[in-house]
């Protein structure tokens, strides 16, 4: 059983989808704070950051997970879990800083879009050697 194999790689993911579900929540909380009605996403800067938090996280994750798992497959659970709670650790600190103000953004994106480089490239490695 794939749970069995990969617990942490299992857990980093529920993590994740809970960090991108909160983000969800962020913006439909601040929809009603600003009177936004959907389908708008045009409204004051304050609405307008959280929205990005939210859609920055869904861009990462078609990239990061793919890669969490495909990393996963060809070196083991230990990492792909550890790189994995680091990449949800920087999304929660991208969105803390970018909530406050755009420019504060910069550090959780480095943080967590350097464990999903990590993570494909690791990928890649294992595909590779798998193939020769």
């Amino acid at each position: 059983m794939i749970l069995e194999q990969f617990p942490l790689t299992a857990l980093a993911t529920i993590t994740t989808l809970l960090v991108y579900f909160f983000c969800i929540a962020q913006v439909g909380r601040a929809r009603v704070k600003h009177g936004i009605k959907p389908p708008s996403v045009d409204g004051p800067e304050d609405f307008q950051r959280v929205n990005r938090v939210h859609q920055n996280m869904l861009e990462q994750l078609v990239f990061h997970l793919p890669a969490l798992w495909l990393f996963a497959a060809a070196w083991g659970d230990l990492w792909a879990g550890i790189l994995g709670a680091v990449f949800a650790i920087g999304r929660i600190l991208y969105a803390r800083g970018y909530y406050e103000a755009a420019e504060k953004r910069g550090r959780g994106f480095g943080i967590s879009t350097l464990a999903s480089v990590i993570l494909l490239l690791g990928a890649l490695i294992g595909v590779v050697m798998t193939m020769i």
